[in-house]
């Protein structure tokens, strides 16, 4: 019996580990000595001619004629100043942020790192404008983002984490960002998503032309394609499939696309005994996500200078190689069956009284394996998972197509941040 066949007829489902050839597993183990070494070296974001990374490629956001550099300067995860500057030296020339994040903080801090250089970059933003929002509010909160970015004006403007067709369906958001783009308070309107209506979301958003610039959840983790050995068992959950040729659509109608959480968790410290200057798991991520012809470029949350370097090393580098797929393959192994794959849904409605499940994961994955606890605290503040405390019933148990123990994970999350 095959695994699609034992997984179609009730059958024990297989571990991550077990669907992965062991082989596969294995096979950067002799590499443990050149990841520990350059690991004690810092040389992650080494470049062969000696040089300081820097960024090297440009891409065009669609029909925006936006030119932004291909791995950008996400600010979820700092407010700090010195960051922003430190990717702006390294040719960064795209920074992304929210309202949201750190509670305007990072907005601030954006801010007074781009004073003075404002022309230099593309900034974008982002607002939770809901489904019965005024446009006055809408405006009112755009008009904050930017005192605290100390800009007149923002080159995206995002309806942020948008898994509801009707915030996208608003007709309040469509004549506030008329109205935003008359005034060159912005340049262009986006939308970004990671929820599991995804699809139909951007399905309306295009239908209408409510949409320039999309920040979709995308990696190699979610990809139906990437083993072909797992294709049956992730096409009989329908894990969004039809994602790839939303993505397709977009670029045929000059829709730009951003990736995020490109990263599948971030737990980068399960990979560096194996990883080799150039070669890093971050890089190997980047370089798949960024090979998509239907991708334009990616944001991912810059937390060190370190980091930064490691991160923009990646640009321009090309098509990912058989060691950056060996490297992914062996990360999905380690982490497969602890990550909860945006978008998913297939959890959606498990809860009888009504949790949202992958938002608490979400917030989970910040504090433990992003290991930022304000960012974690801040999604949280959005869920009620005050039943997730002292659930006995356990009906989520059985409801992740990747076999994620979800009630242990919403328990632990709950012990860990709902004090």
């Amino acid at each position: 019996m095959n695994q699609y066949t034992a997984l179609k007829r009730g059958g024990a489902r297989p571990t991550m580990r077990a669907m992965l050839d062991r082989r596969q597993v294995m096979a950067l183990g002799a590499s443990g000595a050149v990841g520990a070494a350059a690991a004690a070296s810092g040389a992650w974001g080494a470049r062969g001619d000696g040089e300081a990374p820097h960024i090297r490629r440009k891409a065009v956001l669609g029909r925006t004629g936006l030119e932004v550099s291909d791995i950008s300067f996400g600010s979820s995860g700092s407010a700090d100043p010195a960051l922003a500057r430190h990717a702006l030296d390294r040719g960064v020339t795209f920074f992304d942020t929210a309202e949201s994040y750190r509670f305007g903080a990072a907005e601030e801090a954006l801010g007074v790192a781009l004073e003075g250089r404002r022309a230099e970059v593309v900034l974008a933003s982002k607002t939770r404008a809901g489904a019965r929002e005024r446009r006055a509010d809408m405006m009112a909160a755009l008009e904050g983002s930017l005192r605290r970015l100390r800009t007149d004006w923002l080159d995206i403007y995002y309806l942020h984490a948008v898994n509801d067709i009707a915030r996208i369906a608003n007709p309040e958001w469509e004549a506030f960002t008329e109205r935003a783009v008359e005034q060159g308070k912005i340049r262009f309107r986006g939308m970004s998503g990671h929820g599991g209506r995804l699809v139909e979301c951007l399905d309306h958003a295009m239908d209408r032309g409510l949409a320039d610039v999309f920040l979709v959840s995308w990696n190699f983790a979610r990809s139906p394609d990437f083993f072909d050995e797992l294709r049956n068992a992730l096409r009989f959950y329908a894990l969004q499939t039809e994602l790839p040729a939303r993505l397709a659509r977009a670029r045929e109608s000059g829709v730009g696309v951003v990736a995020m959480k490109t990263l599948a968790g971030a737990r980068l410290n399960d990979s560096r005994a194996f990883e080799r200057p150039g070669g890093t798991f971050a890089q190997a991520a980047f370089r798949w996500v960024l090979a998509d012809p239907n991708v334009d470029a990616l944001v991912v949350s810059m937390t060190s200078r370190r980091l930064i370097d490691e991160y923009v090393a990646a640009s321009g580098s090309g098509a990912p190689t058989d060691a950056d797929r060996s490297l992914l393959e062996r990360y999905l192994a380690r982490n497969g069956e602890r990550y909860c794959r945006p978008a998913c849904g297939a959890c959606a409605g498990a809860c009888p009284e009504g949790v949202a499940i992958a938002d608490v994961l979400r917030a989970r994955m910040y504090a433990v394996d992003y290991g930022d606890e304000a960012l974690a605290r801040e999604t949280w503040a959005a869920i009620d998972a005050s039943a997730c405390g002292s659930c006995e019933h356990r009906a989520c148990l059985e409801s992740c197509a990747f076999g994620l123990d979800i009630p242990e994970l919403t328990r632990a999350a709950t012990a860990r941040l709902a004090s």
